[in-house]
């Protein structure tokens, strides 16, 4: 052992290397998985609501659907996953922006490709043809 070794476990000092390292991300309670739990169940059931009884138009309940998921991510990063802009010094905070901007990016030039795509390829309609093969 060195004597830096020997000094610091003569006197206490562990450096780091107990259960209670600074930066550790903090643990939940039992209220707050409470609160977790029960506004997820809000969030599911709200959706499954809707969309079983018809209420709404199709386009307003996708909408609704879509806002329940995205609040009901929060929630579960919140409440069981402890992802706050302090948890580890915020670089975990950091690493999710980054890939929910990686989606988001990734989702919405699928969709835009997938738009064009659809509306420049897809074969013209009978009337359309008609009058091409008329001319």
């Amino acid at each position: 052992m060195s004597a830096d070794t020997l000094h610091n476990s003569a006197h206490g000092h562990d450096h780091g290397h107990d259960d209670h390292a600074h930066g550790e991300a903090p643990h939940g309670s039992l209220r707050g998985y409470m609160i977790g739990f029960i506004l997820s169940v809000i969030l599911t059931a709200i959706p499954f609501a809707l969309v079983m009884t018809g209420t709404l138009d199709t386009t307003t309940t996708a909408v609704i659907v879509l806002a329940m998921a995205a609040i009901q991510v929060v929630v579960h990063m919140v409440f069981f996953l402890h992802m706050t802009t302090t948890a580890e010094g915020g670089w975990s905070f950091l690493a999710l922006l980054f890939t929910v901007i990686v989606i988001v990016i990734t989702l919405a030039g699928s969709i835009w490709v997938m738009y064009h795509m659809n509306a420049n390829m897809m074969p013209a309609p009978a009337a359309v043809t008609e009058t091409m093969s008329q001319q």
